[in-house]
């Protein structure tokens, strides 16, 4: 059984048929998800809180990501207060840094990212982390600021990981888990899969980012959960294990960092 560890089930594209999409996840062993928040508009937080709320299989995340980061104001610093004070509220993001589309300053980016993970540390939580640049800056920046306001006592997850063998070593040894997403499933690899090989099992996760990103054999269409199933796939051919073997460890690993016991 899978979990996808980072989804946007509360978005805009899940609108007309949100319940059948879990249920299929469902129907294709994805025994959770995190519904993330963040990246639709600061507001947008409340409706994953409000899934999770009303489904035993999914959970949250709440945050402000990169590109809303400009948005943050003392009324959605309360706002997002009370949410994360829900009870499953499990997550802090996703927040990071993204220094590939700008749509906030980096100064700005940097001062909320280092307000979230101050603020995963003050209630125990573990953040959702998102780092993007055609630069190496965002990805050293996020974590002088990661170990900074950490203070080693964050756990956390680089989502939707596409970075260098070297930087996800360095991050392990920082509190992190990395996850995957559909893109290790393209055909065209620029070094992704000998990542995947590479870092240990017990330190991994997949995820769909959905609605982004959908594996191959679903390019070009609406991702959903329930292709998280491809992404772990794909993960077990690149290491040589059994496909279940897999589903196993990704998802206890998932349960842990999020503090989700096994369903009943």
């Amino acid at each position: 059984m899978w979990f996808d560890s980072h989804c946007h089930v509360g978005a805009d594209e899940f609108a007309g048929d949100r319940d059948a999409v879990i249920e299929r996840a469902a129907g294709a062993g994805v025994e959770g998800l995190l519904a993330v928040g963040s990246g639709y508009g600061i507001a947008r937080n409340a409706e994953s809180v409000a899934l999770a709320a009303r489904d035993p299989r999914v959970f949250a995340a709440v945050g402000v990501h990169p590109h809303e980061a400009s948005e943050l104001d003392d009324r959605g610093r309360a706002a997002l207060d009370a949410l994360l004070a829900q009870p499953r509220v499990v997550a802090v993001g996703e927040s990071g840094l993204d220094y590939h589309y700008m749509n906030s300053p980096r100064g700005v980016q940097r001062d909320v990212f280092a307000e979230q993970v101050a603020t995963a540390r003050a209630r125990s939580l573990p953040v959702s982390v998102h780092v993007r640049g055609d630069e190496p800056d965002a990805f050293a920046e996020m974590l002088d600021i990661w170990r900074s306001e950490g203070r080693g006592e964050v756990w956390g997850v680089l989502h939707c990981y596409t970075g260098t063998l070297e930087f996800a070593r360095r991050a392990l040894d920082a509190n992190f888990y990395v996850s995957f997403s559909g893109i290790l499933t393209f055909k065209r690899d620029h070094g992704l899969r000998g990542v995947a090989a590479a870092l240990p099992l017990e330190r991994l996760m997949v995820e769909t980012d959905a609605p982004l990103l959908a594996p191959e054999g679903f390019r070009g269409k609406r991702n959903e959960p329930a292709h998280v199933a491809r992404v772990g796939e794909a993960l077990a051919a690149i290491r040589g294990l059994e496909i279940e073997a897999v589903a196993r460890a990704t998802t206890h690993n998932a349960r842990s960092l999020f503090g989700i016991g096994d369903p009943a």
